[in-house]
């Protein structure tokens, strides 16, 4: 399996938010979603409307580690998910294909890569940089990797450091500054 990347560039998230939102205010939100969550792909498209809409926290058992998890929705988020499940009923999957089925992690992989491409992103994407932007970007605002490991349910923090690629970016900023 490929390891992918978190989408580091602030600005290129926002190219990929802005190229989606065009697109569908379904693959938009599900980008916002795992950007701003943290949640793995199989959590985000598990969501049912009912477990959002209104909400100020979610709460989830994950489905990879069976691990409850309860985590507080953004104002950014509580505004997109208000919109897009307006007429929608409590039971229905918050996220359907255009079959009316629940959408599933691996359209959601092709989603994501074609729009990074189309916002003119070289790195190795999948659904899991979704996650692994969050980590990242989470990690260089507050700069505390002991509570990106909780959140991320990981054993160590050198786990999670590696895990959001911060470990390869102090190594390549060592090399680059080393004069001999």
């Amino acid at each position: 399996m490929t390891t992918v990347e978190p989408i580091r560039n602030k600005k290129d998230v926002e190219k990929v938010e802005r190229y989606l939102q065009k697109q569908s205010a379904r693959d938009h939100l599900i980008f916002v979603f795992g950007t701003n969550c943290g949640l793995r792909i199989s959590d985000i498209v598990a969501l049912n409307v009912g477990d959002v809409r209104g909400k100020n926290y979610v709460q989830i058992v994950e489905k990879k580690t069976g691990k409850f998890k309860r985590f507080p929705l953004n104002e950014k988020l509580k505004g997109l998910i208000a919109e897009y499940v307006k007429g929608k009923r409590d039971r229905e999957p918050l996220f359907r294909s255009l079959w009316g089925r629940r959408y599933n992690r691996i359209t959601a992989y092709y989603m994501i890569r074609d729009a990074c491409k189309a916002a003119g992103l070289e790195e190795k994407i999948g659904t899991h940089s979704m996650r692994k932007t969050f980590g990242y970007h989470h990690y260089q605002q507050f700069k505390d990797v002991v509570l990106l490991q909780k959140i991320f349910n990981h054993s160590s923090p050198q786990i999670t450091l590696r895990y959001i690629g911060i470990e390869q970016d102090q190594i390549d900023y060592s090399y680059n500054n080393f004069v001999l």
